[in-house]
């Protein structure tokens, strides 16, 4: 109904996170680059039951990063147990598994990051008493620039990054077997 069952990419794109805030991230020569595409969204009228059926939908998200995570990972191990086939072509599949493997990684631990609208905020709304989970998913609805000023904030912050560099290398480690840094 929305017309994004297709493969041209203009129906995806979010004139703000695919265009303006890449953009702003590169010409600032920011550490890094970030971005979205419109979010899918959910009808939560088809849902059986919306207070456990909600966090289930959003934890599928970072769930696939850490599958993917998980196959290139031993992609990795399985290359570095045969050194012939890792000294030829193995070794630029070994290249790419690792950048597949660290870019998964780093999209599952900063959607984990319970703060809307990134995909654990729904999650611990999960937990929360219902007049509290309301107002907490609310604030994203009701304040949408304000939460991705907050969020651009709280990632910009070199204290933060620490944290998520240290759980990001944790996890490429048990992943592959090789230190991140």
């Amino acid at each position: 109904m929305l017309g994004r069952i297709t493969l041209n990419p203009l129906p995806h794109v979010e004139l703000f996170g695919s265009v303006i805030l890449p953009a702003t991230l590169l010409v600032m020569k920011a550490p890094f680059l970030f971005g979205w595409a419109k979010p899918v969204p959910v009808t939560y009228n088809n849902l059986k039951n919306p207070k456990i059926d909600v966090p289930l939908i959003s934890i599928a998200g970072p769930l696939s990063n850490i599958l993917l995570a998980v196959i290139s990972g031993l992609g990795i191990r399985f290359i570095s147990a045969i050194p012939d086939f890792e000294a030829g072509f193995g070794g630029l599949l070994e290249q790419f598994l690792y950048i597949m493997l660290k870019v998964n990684v780093t999209l599952s631990v900063i959607n984990l990051i319970p703060f809307p609208p990134l995909d654990a905020s729904k999650v611990i709304a999960y937990f929360l008493p219902s007049s509290v989970a309301t107002i907490y998913l609310d604030l994203m609805d009701s304040n949408p620039f304000l939460c991705m000023i907050i969020l651009f904030l709280i990632l910009s912050s070199g204290m933060i990054w620490r944290f998520i560099y240290s759980v990001i290398n944790f996890f490429v480690t048990i992943f592959s077997g090789v230190a991140l840094f």
